[in-house]
């Protein structure tokens, strides 16, 4: 053909009259008219594809209004996939007219109906031979016998779909046949409408109503474009089945179950079913496709936004930025609290590396100031420190933090890119399960492979039992009346890049050994639970975005036992991640923020790993430790919460250590005792949690396996270690508990109140080797008939007195140093051992002995800080004050030189600072339904979590 012959138009509007056949004949006349065929995609090619009567839309059932990419090739795949069950015709048998001539028997069409050559189905099947074509006319055809299938036939419906229906069951035993265009209805005797066992079977565009399809292998079958209602298809032991572009509604029980392990036996469609499916278009993900689900870009801006602020994290923040609300310099003011304790009001110097300068003193008033560094902030998050909560900033988080696409996940995981890839047993693609009660089954070691369903307004979508394994790639399940997926009994497999939302229960549900990886999906909105991990449930939960949802983000309970990391969990109505009732698992470099309770909520012997995790911007606390639980917190990152930055109670023996707790909006560590009552909901009552089809919760304690806890190990005591505690609303570490607990080598900067604040300890708090500076009241101050043991402590430059007591309080070998009130105020009613101490007071006297406080005071040296000041301050003539070898130094000339050394500048932090570490992490989960109700006096917490409730 020659370009200038015609116009390309005409050329297009004279090949649109062309049928098929011609169309494929032309296209092999040259390269120019090759193109010119496939030039008519949208016109010729869809016109013939719709009129075909044997299909429907190719993106039917989910998306019938959007057009393929190209119609020629959706013509080509179901032309090709309708021809595959004749693919074991070989050469037919011959007729011979002369030894050198052979031909092939041509196909016969049978017509079955009134005025045609056959009346019944049966009678023309006992005249057809190999696949012959029987033609059903409009009408209702129905069988009063049960239909054998002895040779390989195809039976077709003619006219619309509808217009033909058969009421039959028909039983195959033959190698191979094809029925399409047919209503099937079963019949009076038996409600199996089609069962084989051996051979294979294609049904296309078909309807089944109100009766059941039964496939043994090493059958195989190919379902393509079919509607069921109300009917069962059931899969034993199939090697390969598929189910393609169908639509199952309204079941009463499950629309497909695949029960028993893939025959080892495979018929001869198997290779070509294989072929067939690794040819057609696949849903696994690409690098430039892959998005990670289908919410729009607004609702995803949203869904990321903060509540008013950002986290500026890759940014060049200072370590030590002012705190909100700080004074303004140069204000002088001093105002005195209660018992005494006095708050300088001088320039804001809480974020300075230096003891103050005296820059607004009088030249002649002597200030003598020792050389020393205030311990700041550590850097978190990869060498990156926070900053104030800024509001308005956009959220960048460091690439450990950033979720990976599903193509990326894959590609890193080569495990579960070969499980993604592989197919075995049913596939069902591109199908619509809705307004019933059962999806999908899988059952006794079956295997299903589900890709681009929708499942919708089910009680549940799959369910996946007995050691069975599943596949699950951008399904979209939502409405549910009971849990999404729901995997038990050592299931497990693949649930990646799907969309699960709106379900009544879980998202996710996990029980009795099973063990999924679950991957890259959106699970919000739900009524409860994102996820939900519990009696022996195990599974990685990895890359996943959960968010909306009524109660926690994720559920682990019962001794689940679960590895979730890299995840978003955002916004929902109760906790981010809840452990309780003895559940356990690692959780690690997971995002939680905007979550109405706590970040992270542990109770009744709940015992996971927190390492490394970014809990921010809680409308509560960041994490909760409640009544009897346990755990590991390592390495985290907890940062503007409004309520504290972790809540806890000392008799749950928590290990908190390594932590940057910084910027939230109350106590940046608050430590309870058990015997508050905070353990039972209003009324005194515990709640319990119904988990729907298995019975209420508590009945799983006596079904559980009592594994050994490997990572166990006593611990008798509640630890703060290592952590950085700066910037937080009210003190650093407020401590109200009957119970021992340690505070080890922390860094408590610049808090709103003191740096630590005992209000109730009958038995010993220990706290030793932490940096505690520049702290918006005192460093640290002890309540009467405390007791407390402060030892190897540095307490600089606190805007009040450097410790304040009004207990029993031990206080060795510390430096107190540059405070602006005294180093050291002991009250009335205290008894205090203060001994081997380096003291200094900026402004202020050194050790200030008010009433009958009983002090002893041994080999302490106190620096003057002032000409005009005592170093020494006792009110009244105290006889239960015992000096005993103090070293008082005052100034005497300005070139006089002092400096903390031998031993050098407390506290000794760098053989003792640890980062997250694999170090035990063993003990038992927290309560599943306690209620411990808001109790708030003067803006800070009295004695009880924000909004700490598990419902």
């Amino acid at each position: 053909m020659e370009a200038g012959s015609l116009p390309l138009e005409l050329w297009r509007m004279i090949l649109a009259y062309l049928p098929l056949p011609d169309l494929g004949r032309c296209s092999l006349v040259c390269r120019a008219w090759y193109e010119l065929i496939l030039s008519l995609d949208r016109t010729r090619w869809r016109q013939l594809y719709l009129g075909y009567t044997e299909c429907r839309h190719p993106n039917w059932p989910n998306q019938p209004d959007v057009e393929p990419e190209s119609w020629r090739e959706a013509f080509k795949q179901h032309y090709l996939a309708s021809k595959m069950w004749t693919k074991n015709a070989a050469i037919l048998e011959t007729s011979v007219c002369f030894s050198l001539f052979r031909r092939r028997r041509t196909r016969r069409t049978l017509s079955v109906g009134p005025g045609h050559e056959f009346h019944s189905l049966g009678s023309a099947l006992a005249m057809s031979s190999l696949f012959d074509r029987i033609l059903l006319f409009p009408g209702l055809h129905e069988e009063q016998g049960e239909i054998i299938l002895k040779v390989p036939v195809e039976i077709v419906g003619h006219g619309k779909l509808g217009e033909v229906a058969l009421l039959a069951s028909i039983d195959q035993q033959c190698s191979t046949t094809r029925l399409c265009n047919l209503v099937f209805m079963p019949a009076w005797f038996s409600p199996f409408m089609f069962k084989t066992t051996s051979g294979h079977v294609q049904f296309d565009n078909c309807n089944f109503e109100n009766g059941h399809i039964q496939v043994h292998g090493p059958g195989t079958c190919q379902v393509k474009f079919c509607t069921f209602k109300n009917t069962h298809v059931f899969l034993h032991n199939v090697p390969l089945c598929v189910l393609e572009n169908c639509e199952f509604v309204g079941s009463e029980n499950n629309s497909v179950t695949v029960e028993g392990h893939p025959s080892s036996e495979n018929n001869w469609a198997y290779t070509h079913l294989l072929g067939l499916i690794r040819s057609s278009p696949s849903v696994l993900p690409t690098e430039d496709s892959d998005s990670l689900m289908s919410l729009d870009l607004e609702s995803r801006d949203q869904a990321w936004s903060p509540r008013t602020c950002g986290i500026v994290i890759e940014g060049s923040q200072s370590p030590t930025s002012p705190a909100a609300g700080s004074p303004k310099a140069g204000s002088q003011e001093a105002e005195v609290g209660s018992d005494g304790e006095g708050v300088a009001r001088t320039p804001d110097s809480s974020d300075g590396g230096l003891s103050p300068s005296g820059e607004d003193e009088d030249e002649d008033q002597l200030t003598y100031r020792l050389s020393y560094q205030v311990q700041g902030p550590r850097p978190v998050l990869g060498g990156s420190f926070l900053g104030p909560p800024l509001p308005g900033a956009s959220i960048q988080l460091p690439s450990c933090l950033v979720l990976n696409s599903l193509h990326q996940e894959l590609q890193k995981d080569r495990e579960a890119m070969a499980l993604a890839s592989s197919v075995q047993g049913c596939l069902i693609r591109k199908c619509l399960f809705r307004d019933g009660k059962g999806g999908v089954f899988v059952c006794s070691y079956g295997r299903a492979k589900m890709e681009g369903n929708i499942f919708r307004n089910l009680t549940y979508a799959v369910r996946c039992i007995h050691n069975s394994k599943i596949i699950m790639l951008r399904n979209h399940i939502h409405h549910c009346r009971a849990s999404g997926i729901f995997l038990r009994l050592e299931g497990g497999g693949l649930i990646a890049g799907n969309n699960i939302y709106d379900n009544a229960e879980a998202g996710v549900d996990i029980r009795k050994k099973s063990n999924p990886l679950i991957l890259c999906n959106q699970i919000h909105h739900g009524l409860r639970s994102g996820i939900v991990v519990l009696g022996n449930g195990k599974g990685i939960i990895r890359n996943n975005q959960i968010f909306s949802n009524k109660e926690a983000g994720i559920y682990i309970l019962y001794h689940g036992n679960p590895v979730v990391s890299r995840n978003h969990i955002f916004k929902g109505s109760a906790a981010g991640i809840a452990v309780n009732e003895n559940g356990r698992g690692l959780i690690t470099e997971n995002v939680i923020q905007e979550n109405q309770w706590g970040g992270v909520d542990i109770r009744r012997g709940g015992v996971p790993i927190l390492r490394s995790n970014l809990i921010c911007f809680g409308y509560s606390d960041g994490v909760v430790v409640g009544d009897e639980g346990k755990g590991l917190l390592e390495g985290n990152t907890i940062y503007a919460n409004k309520g504290c930055g972790v809540w806890m109670m000392s008799s749950s023996l928590p290990h908190i250590t390594s932590n940057h707790v910084s910027y939230n909006g109350v106590y940046g560590v608050a430590v309870f005792s058990q015997k508050d009552g905070s353990g039972e909901s209003p009324g005194g009552h515990v709640a319990q949690e119904n988990f729907g089809e298995d019975g209420d919760a508590t009945l799983w304690e006596t079904e559980l396996e009592k594994d050994d806890d490997l990572l166990c190990r006593p611990i008798a005591t509640a630890l703060v270690e290592s952590n950085t505690v700066n910037h937080n609303g009210a003190s650093g570490l407020y401590v109200q508990s009957s119970e021992l607990l340690h505070v080890i080598t922390n860094v408590i900067h610049a808090n709103g109140d003191r740096g630590i604040t005992v209000a109730q300890s009958s038995q010993l708090t220990r706290v030793a080797n932490n940096s505690i500076s520049c702290n918006h009241q005192s460093g640290v101050k002890v309540e009467a008939q405390c007791k407390v043991e402060f030892r190897g402590n540095g307490i600089y430059d606190n805007r009040g007195h450097g410790i304040i007591t009004k207990g029993d309080s031990t206080v060795i070998e510390n430096d107190i140093i540059g405070n602006r009130g005294s180093g050291l105020q002991l009250l009335p009613t205290s008894d205090t051992k203060v001994i081997k101490n380096r003291i200094h007071s900026f402004r202020a006297y050194g050790i200030a002995v008010q009433g009958r406080a009983k002090a002893l005071l041994q080999e302490n040296t106190v620096f003057q800080g002032k000409t005009n000041k005592t170093i020494f301050q006792q009110i009244s003539n105290n006889q239960e004050c015992i000096m005993q070898n103090n070293k008082f130094l005052v100034f005497k000339k300005k070139s006089d030189t002092w400096c903390l050394a031998n031993p050098p500048a407390r506290p000794h932090l760098e053989n003792s600072l640890r980062g997250p570490s694999a170090a035990h992490s063993g003990q038992k989960v927290t309560a599943m339904a306690t209620r411990i109700t808001a109790h708030v006096e003067g803006g800070y917490h009295s004695k009880r979590s924000i909004f700490c409730t598990i419902l």
